[in-house]
């Protein structure tokens, strides 16, 4: 057979296979699955993961090291490993037709199924179920215990009690009766590797000591609200119950010592009910009565302040010391207290005023967490000395990670907050605080910085950036050294592109008694002496930078605060150009990292085991769903254990590559094309175009078929046979929309010019800021056939006095600092505002615009989708604005997100392939029939 023959025998093969294949469509999406709570033990021996479809019943599967599976269990979620490996616990949910179809029947919900409790002994594979399973929690650093709390027990309906002969005392003993919500359940402690157990009824809350199985538990009769009221602990030889405490109506929080030799909790006399609740801190050492500590008359404690109840107690690592929270007492305000005044009587308003520091809209977002409001104070059991480390002052006090360092780190941005809403670079002032003492050491003011303290407590860092460079101050030696000021390397991000301070490329950490502090450039990893003493090393050798190779330093232990230099150097490397991606081997004092795996992919989820060298990872790229590999630290040999969509072989697909061109200014920009599957050049495509800001770097990430949230899904039009154009946009300050039009225009002109674009059928869409660039270009070309902008900015000026409601901040440092880029004040530069404000060239705009904005959206103010949709309706330009109700900028709701994919699909399938458009876009959908039909019925 010749060459020719055998060619066009490989095409005609490929075509029918093709054929055979079916493009996606909107009931794939359930099939469709992903894996989650990827896992492996402390020893390396076992692997888990879980392969959950968007919607319905998933699937945890457990295998041994090199993925060989050992047990599978259907609907199995939350799961966790023992901490000697030997044991995996999870819940395993209802079955999701079965609760769906009980919701259909009105099932009440305490009488819906409940989640069962899964227990697999990985020595062997066996397999405990047990039913009605609330939560579960095992000792986080000791073995072979476990503890679950039992859902209540389903009452039989009771016969309504006669009351005609009651006394009014016997009624409303009845009542209150009835008002009582159940507090406690069945809690079970189980000896796994014994297999015995106890149980406890009634049970409020528990809490196992991390380093040792030891347990601790609040009871709380229902049918009594005296009797049994107490805080426990359990013999775990015998299962008796050892008292703590019962002299308290009210017990809250508690917090266990880590070996479980010592119990902090809070306990009032006040009734839970109670409005205003008084606790106090009790302390009780092994062996020791239960000794109140801390109360409102306390040494130390500032007048009219108490305990707060908001605050889980801590104790630092050695167990010396005792971190809880206080607050101001309880304010009883004499109008709210009033009971002669009807509810209907009582004002309700808000009062925005100047002297506000947060606006009120800030005020009423976070009201519930100000009322909790509290401040951390520690006390010291040995002294029994009480310090207040922070208050209004010095609100925002931090401990370390394992509440073992004698200072910790506090910062203050009062004096700088009231600029909030316009410069979101406000200052701090940074204090170190002494927990013996309290006293407080301002090391910098106004610093535009996050800083942070070193594992050992010696150094601050933070990445200065009105001066662009690294500080570390030296608490010892009261010195800051700016580390990386004289190098002739850029440690800010060189292609910040708005009008703010640009921040740094990040810290790797700090290695081990805070010997070095490493950090990042654009390519390379940089270690720093903390004292200036030595010359800084330049970890990869500048080869990121030779290469334009991105090189990070991938931890590997996960419970070390620091990075263990007597462990391998692994380095994630990624190149800025062609985005290839893998991992480098480096060494500690410094050299050309050696590669290990770099190929066309992107990498994610890396795990090592914490004992071994056994490591988890994902790799894909749009052809190929992230599945999990494994491999070894020392010769990184890949072997893939997961095939989670199989399905996927039997639609058509497509490709994605790499493109570049010129923007109208002359710059080169990236961005990404997709093809379908079986794409011919010969032909010419329909063509979506999707932006923002840059996407070129996320070349190798798969994208399965979703309902949409708000963009278009590229898989499915892909599979429906359009090109899909992702062009990268880079800005000018000042200039947002026509930075969109001079890189966005000129990159669908390239793609024209290849020849399989057709020119008169070619869409754009984009959601947020990319629903502003849409809305931006059709007042400036008409090369478009249609466009979806989703939540978009229409008018600059009346945008940017409005509100952004999720957080309740004013949206002015959106244009003065970040994304809006205008880069100065409403007043300082209005025609910039105007310029850039699509509502005020909508006369210009004959492109149909398909919009989204919900009237939940707490980003993007729904007016502003309001006033687009009314300037096309009134310059009779076809529209439609799609309004979900009650949902944010994102849609969050499936259903929702599946009914705006079917929409998204039917209308630039209308547009652009002539296919007939749906009975919403030709009669729209009148209020009276509202929840009666969606009308997606295509039209004759």
């Amino acid at each position: 057979m010749n060459r020719i023959c055998l060619l066009l025998l490989l095409t005609i093969t490929s075509n029918l296979l093709a054929q055979e294949k079916q493009p996606l469509n909107h009931d794939v999406y359930d099939s469709w699955k992903d894996i989650e709570e990827q896992g492996i033990s402390r020893d390396g021996k076992f692997i888990k993961y879980a392969i959950n479809p968007q919607e319905g019943d998933g699937l945890l599967i457990i295998t041994d090291n090199v993925g060989n599976v050992l047990s599978e269990v259907p609907r199995a979620k939350g799961s966790s490993f023992s901490y000697n490996s030997q044991f995996l616990v999870a819940k395993i949910a209802a079955q999701h037709d079965t609760v769906r179809a009980q919701k259909l029947a009105k099932v009440k919900k305490d009488k819906l199924p409940k989640d069962s409790l899964l227990i697999i002994n990985l020595e062997d594979q066996r397999i405990e179920k047990v039913a009605r399973v609330k939560n579960f929690e095992m000792p986080e650093k000791a073995s072979g215990w476990l503890a679950y709390q039992l859902e209540k027990p389903i009452k039989e309906k009771k016969e309504p009690v006669d009351t005609t002969e009651l006394t009014i005392e016997e009624r409303a003993t009845l009542d209150s009766l009835a008002e009582k919500k159940p507090e406690g359940s069945k809690l079970v402690i189980k000896n796994l590797q014994e297999n015995r157990e106890f149980t406890v009824d009634n049970v409020r809350k528990y809490e196992w000591a991390q380093k040792e199985a030891k347990i601790f538990f609040v009871l709380q009769n229902e049918e009594d609200s005296l009797k049994d009221v107490g805080i426990f602990s359990l013999n775990l030889e015998n299962g008796e119950r050892i008292l703590i405490d019962s002299a308290y109506q009210n017990y809250g929080d508690f917090g266990v010592e880590n070996n479980g030799r010592s119990i902090a909790f809070l306990a009032t006399e006040d009734s839970a009910k109670a409005t205003y609740k008084v606790f106090s801190l009790f302390l009780a050492e092994s062996g020791k009565e239960a000794v109140r500590i801390v109360d409102t008359l306390s040494s130390g404690m500032r007048q009219q302040w108490m305990v707060s109840e908001h605050i889980k107690p801590r104790f630092s690592e050695d167990g010396n010391k005792l971190f809880f929270g206080t607050a101001p007492s309880h304010v009883k305000h004499q109008y709210a207290q009033d009971t002669t005044i009807l509810d209907e009587e009582r004002v309700s308003l808000d009062i925005w005023s100047h002297h506000d520091e947060d606006l009120q809209p800030m005020q009423l977002v976070n009201q519930e967490k100000d009322r909790q409001k509290q401040h951390l104070a520690v006390y010291h059991i040995k002294d029994k000395k009480l310090i207040q480390l922070g208050d209004e002052t010095l609100e925002n006090v931090v401990l370390d990670k394992d509440a073992r360092l004698e200072k910790i780190l506090a910062t203050d941005n009062s004096a700088y907050k009231g600029a909030y809403s316009w410069d979101i670079q406000i200052g701090r002032d940074v204090y170190i605080v002494d927990l013996k003492s309290g006293d407080r050491q301002k090391i910098s003011e106004a610093v535009k910085g996050y800083p942070s303290l070193s594992p050992e407590g010696n150094f601050v860092s933070w990445f200065d950036q009105q001066d662009s460079t690294w500080v570390i101050y030296d608490i010892k030696q009261k010195k800051a050294n700016y580390i990386a000021k004289e190098l002739s390397v850029n440690f800010y991000i060189e292609d910040h592109d708005s009008p703010s301070l640009p921040g740094s490329y990040g810290e790797a950490g700090w290695l081990k008694d805070d010997n070095a502090f490493l950090v990042y450039d654009k390519y390379d990893v940089w270690q720093f002496d903390p004292k200036g003493k030595k010359a800084p090393t330049n970890l990869t050798d500048g080869k990121g930078r030779a290469d334009s190779v991105q090189y990070r330093v991938q931890k590997l232990d996960r419970e070390k605060e620091y990075l263990d230099s007597q462990q391998p150097l692994i380095l994630t490397a990624f190149h800025e150009n062609n985005k290839k991606a893998g991992y480098a081997r480096g060494k500690w004092q410094g050299a050309a990292p050696e590669t290990i795996v770099f190929s066309d992919h992107y990498f994610s989820s890396f795990e090592k085991a914490e004992l071994a060298d056994n490591i988890l990872l994902r790799r894909s790229t749009f052809q190929e769903f992230p599945e999990l590999y494994t491999t070894q630290l020392s010769d990184f040999d890949l072997k893939q254990i997961t095939e989670t969509n199989p399905q996927q072989s039997d639609y058509l697909w497509g490709s994605a590559e790499l493109t570049s061109w010129n923007a109208a200014d002359g710059q080169k920009i990236q961005g990404l094309l997709f093809k379908p599957e079986n794409f011919d050049p010969s032909k010419q495509y329909p063509m979506m175009v999707y932006f923002y800001e840059k996407n070129s770097d996320g070349l190798h990430r798969y994208r399965a078929p979703a309902p949409s949230a708000s963009i278009i899904n590229i898989s499915y039009f892909v599979s429906n046979d359009y090109l899909v154009f992702v062009p990268d946009i880079v800005y000018e300050r000042g200039l947002p929309g026509p930075s969109a039009y001079n890189c966005i225009v000129p990159g669908v002109l390239s793609m024209i010019d290849k020849g399989f674009v057709d020119n008169e059928n070619i869409a754009i869409q984009g959601q947020s800021w990319g629903g502003y660039q849409v809305a931006h270009l059709v007042t400036r070309t008409n090369m478009f056939k249609a466009a979806g902008a989703g939540a978009p900015v229409a008018n600059m000026t009346s945008a940017y006095g409005g509100i952004r409601w999720g957080t309740g901040m004013s949206r002015m440092f959106q244009y003065e600092q970040t994304q809006s880029r205008i880069g100065g004040t409403l007043w300082e530069k209005p025609m910039l505002y105007i310029e850039n404000s699509p509502l005020f060239y909508a006369d210009r705009i004959e492109t149909p615009v398909l919009i989204m904005h919900n009237d939940k959206d707490g980003s993007v103010p729904w007016y502003q989708g309001i006033e687009f949709f009314m300037a096309l309706k009134r310059n009779e330009v076809p529209t439609w604005l799609l309004v979900y109700n009650g949902e944010d900028h994102n849609l969050k709701l499936r259903k929702n997100r599946k009914d705006l994919s079917i929409r998204l699909s039917q209308y630039f399938d209308h547009y652009l392939k002539g296919a007939p458009a749906p009975a919403w876009m030709e009669e729209g959908l009148p209020a009276t029939e509202k929840g009666k039909t969606l009308k997606y019925e295509l039209m004759d």
